[in-house]
């Protein structure tokens, strides 16, 4: 019985379910992060998928580590912001947190 492009896609749409329901219902901005950094796993899964079963193509494999490289940057300067949000209001809940733009 071998793995096939259906069971990666199933797994790759839970990821991202996971993430977005992270992302919606949490407050605190690490947990909402790392609802972000699920979304991403869920399109580097699908973008090694379909390199694997549409013919072995690079392309995908190299998409991954763009996304890789994209959420390491990402993970650098959000978590820069939430420690710069934590100095100044001494919580990290993202509901709270309205008078940045003043």
């Amino acid at each position: 019985m071998a793995i096939g492009l259906n069971e990666f896609l199933v797994v790759s749409a839970i990821l991202f379910a996971l993430g977005i329901f992270a992302i919606v219902t949490r407050k605190n901005a690490i947990m909402v992060l790392m609802g972000l950094e699920l979304i991403l796993n869920s399109a580097n899964l699908n973008f090694v998928a379909f390199a694997c079963f549409g013919g072995m193509n690079i392309e995908g494999h190299i998409a991954a580590l763009f996304v890789m490289i994209l959420a390491a940057a990402e993970a650098a300067v959000a978590l820069a912001i939430v420690l710069n949000i934590y100095q100044n209001y001494k919580h990290v809940n993202v509901d709270e947190v309205d008078s940045l733009k003043d």
